[in-house]
């Protein structure tokens, strides 16, 4: 149906660098912002946080109005301001008129499908809503039929569309084509809820098993968009881009949630660039129409390379040129993209201007990068935040000993860990484990020398920091926000998990294969030092996923260039 659908691995140029583009040179990130500022007409992007505020308010104050009415006529007054205020290409907002239409009773044709045929760019939800309000009328066949012009345009379901299939089933009494749903639904969502598994646990060694699944149930990635999908972002997660990037180029048809996984997947391993060649290629080359998790990754990989302008000015052009409207989730992503950059009042500003209450995941990423930046003013008015909203989160406590411990305030940790005890609450302890080469999972703690290799573990770490040493290593001690002597904080630091990790993966592994790390925790910097260098005197490659992104360290260099 569009260029995306087929042919687009010839269309793009994969060098040994692995780098997307659609040209024989790289893209020009900053080219890719003024294009997008092009299409959406926007004269100034540094005026977003007021722009999307008005669009959000406006939005809001639309659909209340849709929630109010109680006839046709009042739905038509309300439809004409949507049309006015420019919304009319608003799928969160026509999805919402076509739903109030449903409840009210006006029959599908011609009006409710007229409005949803009008939007250039539909999402799940608009169709589903109108399979609901087709099934709710008892007209089977055009839900139906609704529902393969939906697949056709290379949408994939939700699990709302298949109630609504269901619906309609049941309303005419057609048991057998009802079965033949329901069967449809149950085997794809076990296929896919496997690979998502595979996906949160970082499981590779399940990855092959995954596959294995999917084919035996008929779902060939490659010409199953959903599946392929799926296994792009498993992938990803379990530290194999290039096999997320492999799956990719096979698909025979790809859909917003195929390009977004990829462009997460490639932010998360800090190609930001390919993350965004990838991006440019999508709105410029492909009728494809980008949603909420595709500016998700696009944001994250400006996050993850200090690309602020940039992200900046996508951010502007997201509601004006593609009609996606911010949610707490992107909002989050801005945060976290002017925080880590050490913007941190504008952060704070960013914040205010918001026309929805910022959730804990908002006001998160503004105390992560106040502990960046050690910025223990800023982070008192997030935390206090946090702790109404997230009371009971104990990593936002933490996050918050750590700033104070960062800016020698000592006072400050003391009163945050009477707090911890007084709420009684238990800190989540470290723990990183990797995969031997028979599958099994080998878990390490803070200073726990329980493991049957531990004297062995010890004298290779002892041993690589000498090495270390050569090349200048010093152990950062600021790592551990404790008010403790120099050389308690070497233990500390030494015992960290991850240290261990490596170690046990240097005596079990060989030369030649990729060590692989994972971490529930964020990584400290005196670890990050540890493994850039590691992957030097060594000359092993090191992939490390800790709780916020994948850390490729080569030749004693990282992928996130040391930006994260």
């Amino acid at each position: 149906m569009h260029g995306a659908s087929s042919g687009i691995s010839s269309a793009m140029t994969l060098a040994h660098s692995r780098r997307f583009s659609t040209a024989p040179y790289p893209v020009n990130i900053s080219l890719l912002s003024k294009q997008l500022i092009q299409l959406g007409r926007i004269n100034n992007p540094d005026t977003f946080p007021e722009i999307t505020h008005q669009k959000e308010l406006k939005a809001s104050s639309l659909t209340s109005k849709l929630d109010d009415c109680t006839g046709l006529d009042q739905i038509k007054q309300v439809h004409a301001h949507v049309i006015r205020q420019g919304h009319d290409q608003s799928c969160y907002i026509i999805t919402k008129l076509i739903r109030t239409l449903t409840r009210l009773g006006v029959p599908m044709d011609p009006y409710p499908r007229r409005v949803m045929e009008l939007v250039q760019f539909r999402n799940p939800f608009l169709w589903t809503a109108v399979i609901r309000g087709y099934a709710v009328q008892g007209n089977l066949s055009e839900a139906v039929s609704m529902y393969g012009c939906m697949r056709k345009e290379g949408i994939t379901p939700v699990s709302f569309t298949f109630s609504a299939l269901l619906k309609a089933c049941g309303s005419v009494g057609d048991l057998s084509l009802g079965r033949q749903f329901h069967a449809q639904t149950f085997r794809l969502i076990a296929v896919a809820g496997f690979i998502s598994a595979c996906a949160q646990l970082g499981a590779s060694k399940y990855a092959d098993r995954a596959v294995e699944i999917a084919l035996k149930s008929g779902y060939s990635p490659s010409d199953h968009v959903v599946i392929g999908s799926a296994l792009i972002d498993m992938y990803s997660k379990c530290g194999d881009v290039e096999e997320a990037v492999n799956v990719f180029e096979s698909m025979n048809n790809k859909n917003v949630f195929s390009y977004s996984s990829m462009i997460l997947g490639l932010a998360m391993h800090g190609r930001a660039r390919e993350a965004l060649d990838l991006f440019h290629y999508m709105v410029t080359q492909t009728t494809i129409k980008p949603n909420t998790v595709t500016f998700v990754g696009v944001l994250t990989a400006c996050s993850h390379a200090g690309l602020v302008d940039q992200g900046r000015q996508i951010f502007a052009s997201m509601q004006q040129t593609f009609g996606v409207e911010p949610t707490r989730d992107l909002y989050t992503c801005m945060v976290d993209l002017l925080g880590r950059a050490g913007r941190l009042q504008e952060a704070l500003e960013v914040i205010k201007t918001m026309s929805v209450e910022p959730h804990g995941g908002v006001w998160g990423a503004l105390l992560g990068a106040c502990r960046i930046h050690k910025d223990p003013d800023v982070a008192e008015i997030a935390a206090r935040h946090l702790f109404e909203i997230e009371p009971d989160v104990i990593g936002n406590y933490i996050l918050l000993c750590n700033v104070y411990a960062s800016a020698g305030d000592w006072e400050g940790v003391l009163s945050v860990r009477k707090l911890i005890k007084e709420k009684g609450l238990k800190k989540t302890p470290a723990v990183s484990w990797v995969v031997d080469e028979n599958g099994q999972t080998h878990k390490f703690f803070p200073g726990n020398m329980n493991h049957p290799m531990s004297d062995k573990i010890q004298e290779t770490l002892e041993e690589l920091v000498k090495r270390l040493t050569v090349l200048g290593y010093e152990p950062d001690l600021s790592s551990v926000p404790y008010n403790a002597s120099d050389d308690e904080k070497r233990s500390i630091l030494i015992c960290h998990t991850e240290k261990l990790a490596l170690a046990f993966s240097l005596l079990t592994t060989s030369r030649d294969c990729e060590i692989k790390i994972m971490k529930n925790l964020r990584m400290c910097q005196d670890c990050h030092t540890f493994m850039r260098l590691a992957s030097e005197v060594t000359g092993r490659v090191i992939i490390m996923r800790d709780n916020m992104r994948f850390h490729h360290f080569r030749s004693g260099a990282c992928s996130c260039g040391d930006f994260w």
